[in-house]
């Protein structure tokens, strides 16, 4: 099972607190850093010193890291024009070597969009899929041929389609380009668009009970259209809240405002051991991928501790 790291640095983070954290996932030994794209904090929180962009944000990770993957659980479609878009995900795939990930969703959190004068229209699924066929097909369009879309949200004349990512893999449905992922418990169209689109089906903070179905539903949305479902890969994101024993498990949940009690029902948390259990139930209900959200990212002993202690137990 790979586990990634997963921040929401809305919430007050700096680049430098980002980059301390991602450098810790690549020497410990995770598979990817992620972080979410938003622009405003949740919740009581202050927010200071204030919100970073993901895609800046990824850029000088990418320069400052060397294995590890980096991407975006999720980018907005909201927040950026898919031309631009393209061109912002495969520079940073270039500076990176490789190593880029492209969550991409709908949007949700109408405050944020009001906070920094960002349209948000009532309907935007329509948004997300235009978008989707915008940003591979300019990946996916050959070098010295021309990309052109009419849709009813964009229009593309005439593009280069420029510049390409360096991963030119075949990635679902065929097409070359920056892995996407897809995610959201929506029942029909967001499976299809999964299909569809994406390398990646992910689930978010999800009723453990409920991934088996959620699972078989995109499986036969890819069997729907000839894709074969093995090629989608499952994941699922939870927080985090791990610790050598008891009272460590409860000063992590009192640090980032939560109930152990409620952590251990709906996370990846507890002792070691209930954290390697819950995993393994993730496995078993078909998950091959877990984004751990850690929410406070100056605790780096904690990363420690899962990568020394659960880590190799789930691997």
């Amino acid at each position: 099972m790979d586990l990634r790291i997963f921040t929401e640095p809305q919430q007050g983070a700096s680049y430098d607190d980002l980059l301390a954290v991602a450098q810790a996932t690549e020497r410990l030994g995770f598979d990817a850093f992620f972080r979410s794209d938003h622009y405003l904090a949740m919740g009581d929180r202050d927010g200071l010193p204030g919100p970073t962009d993901a895609w800046t944000t990824l850029a000088g990770l990418a320069r400052e890291t060397s294995r590890v993957r980096l991407g975006t659980l999720v980018t907005s479609a909201t927040f950026r024009h898919p031309g631009i878009l393209a061109i912002q995900v495969a520079q940073v795939d270039q500076m990176s070597g490789g190593r880029v990930e492209l969550g991409l969703g709908a949007g949700w959190f109408a405050a944020e969009h009001a906070a920094y004068g960002i349209p948000f229209p009532e309907r935007r699924f329509g948004l997300l899929t235009e978008q989707l066929e915008v940003v591979t097909g300019l990946w996916g369009t050959p070098v010295g041929e021309r990309f052109s879309f009419a849709g009813e949200h964009y229009t593309l004349t005439d593009s280069p389609a420029l510049p390409k990512p360096v991963q030119q893999r075949a990635v679902a449905p065929g097409r070359p380009g920056v892995p996407v992922i897809i995610g959201g418990g929506g029942p029909r169209r967001t499976p299809a668009l999964a299909a569809r689109f994406a390398d990646e089906f992910n689930l978010p903070f999800p009723d453990l009970a409920a991934l088996p179905a959620a699972y078989a539903t995109v499986a036969r949305a890819c069997e729907s259209i000839g894709r074969d479902p093995a090629t989608l890969r499952r994941s699922v994101a939870l927080v985090l809240c791990v610790g050598a024993d008891d009272a460590e498990v409860s000063r992590r949940a009192a640090a980032i405002g939560r109930d152990p009690a409620q952590m251990r029902a709906a996370g990846v948390a507890g002792t070691v051991s209930e954290a390697v259990d819950r995993l393994g139930a993730l496995a078993d209900a078909g998950a091959e991928r877990v984004y751990l959200q850690v929410l406070d990212l100056a605790d780096l002993d904690h990363l420690e501790l899962v990568a020394a202690e659960v880590a190799p137990r789930v691997r």
